[in-house]
């Protein structure tokens, strides 16, 4: 089904949401109330339940998600599965802890009523940091992750806790993200889109997510340690002299 998008009447895609979640049943019913409380609201929302203990899955059911299950543990094997699954033109992802705003849904399908855009995505800020730390986070974290991976791309990144991507898109490069590799999916599927795909930075899909991924120092060693992973995976690839030829001659 596609809607009026706001301003010049263009055709608006459909938007699915993919959440993939793991024992983390209090994040995701505070991210799917939000969602149900969109200005548009999406197509489906799929929440992929990644070997869970807890009532995640039910959670999510209780909230109206579509449920689909992925056994093997990591985030790129259960987000390659919720996008396989999506059946939206556009497929919107969320982490369990985020926070969209009212309007995150509308924004994306404005953001993708062009279709010669192959992704989105936004920034973000932690809401549950003290407040000095908070804006520190926000800044240095954050900035340095869209400003370090856009120097490696040779184009804009993605963050997965504020993102969409054109299903035929994703669709066009599934057999080669690396699912079974312990990487930043979101980077991973950046990558992966090259430089000749279209992916733009859209202020207006700022939202909030929990600090706990920037909170420790073995959280940031395993972070750390899946950049590493993703660069080497992907630079062997194709290294970034290759891709920043091949984005300058666009």
């Amino acid at each position: 089904m596609r809607r009026p998008a706001g301003g010049g009447g263009a055709a608006s895609p459909s938007v699915s949401v993919v959440i993939p979640v793991r024992d983390d049943a209090a994040e995701l019913a505070a991210c799917l109330r939000l969602l149900a409380d969109q200005s548009v609201p999406p197509l489906e929302v799929v929440v992929v339940d990644n070997g869970s203990s807890d009532d995640s899955a039910a959670v999510a059911r209780a909230h109206g998600a579509r449920v689909v299950v992925e056994r093997r543990v990591g985030i790129p094997s259960a987000a390659a599965t919720g996008y396989d699954a999506a059946r939206g033109d556009v497929v919107g992802r969320l982490d369990a802890d985020s926070r969209p705003g009212p309007d995150w849904v509308a924004h994306v399908a404005r953001a993708m009523a062009d279709p010669g855009v192959d992704a989105v995505t936004g920034g973000g800020r932690f809401h549950d940091l003290p407040p000095v730390l908070r804006q520190l986070a926000t800044v240095v974290y954050l900035g340095a992750y869209f400003l370090l991976t856009h120097l490696a791309l040779a184009h804009v990144p993605l963050w997965g806790s504020s993102m969409a991507v054109r299903r035929a898109s994703w669709e066009r490069v599934r057999a080669r993200v690396h699912t079974t590799a312990d990487v930043h999916d979101d980077l991973d599927l950046a990558f992966v889109l090259g430089p000749e795909a279209t992916i733009r930075f859209d202020r207006r899909l700022r939202l909030e997510v929990s600090g706990r991924s920037v909170q420790g120092p073995a959280q940031l060693r395993r972070r750390m340690s899946r950049a590493v992973t993703t660069l080497r995976l992907n630079w062997a690839e194709r290294p970034p002299w290759e891709r920043w030829q091949a984005r300058l001659r666009r």
